[in-house]
């Protein structure tokens, strides 16, 4: 199963819900990690040296961190890019099935978005 950091924009009523449909989810949020406040590099570095795939609504510079850290052969979990426009069941659903249904470090070096 795929291990999760929610960025600070993330929704927090989209981490719950994953949590109550999969209680066994391992997902924390960057300000639970003390990176709260931290810059879009400083917690994609700390995503790629946890071995957690990032979770955010940032689709202005996330991406193009993400893109920059594959571009120097650093390494990148992989982002899932959630679109405000979503509901929070949607996100919940899609996010369920790329948790439980992906291998672990599938999503390396990629940007996802959803939805899928």
């Amino acid at each position: 199963m795929l291990r999760l950091v929610a960025d600070e924009n993330l929704t927090n009523g989209i981490i719950r819900g994953l949590v109550r449909r999969n209680a066994q989810l391992d997902i924390v949020r960057v300000q639970d990690v003390g990176l709260s406040g931290a810059d879009d590099p400083t917690i994609l570095t700390w995503a790629a040296e946890t071995g957690r795939v990032l979770l955010t609504h940032d689709i202005r510079t996330i991406p193009r961190y993400a893109d920059q850290r594959i571009e120097t052969g650093q390494p990148m979990p992989g982002v899932f890019v959630i679109p405000g426009f979503l509901s929070v069941g949607q996100v919940i659903d899609q996010l369920l099935l790329l948790v439980e249904c992906s291998l672990e470090g599938e999503w390396e070096g990629q940007v996802c978005y959803l939805p899928l």
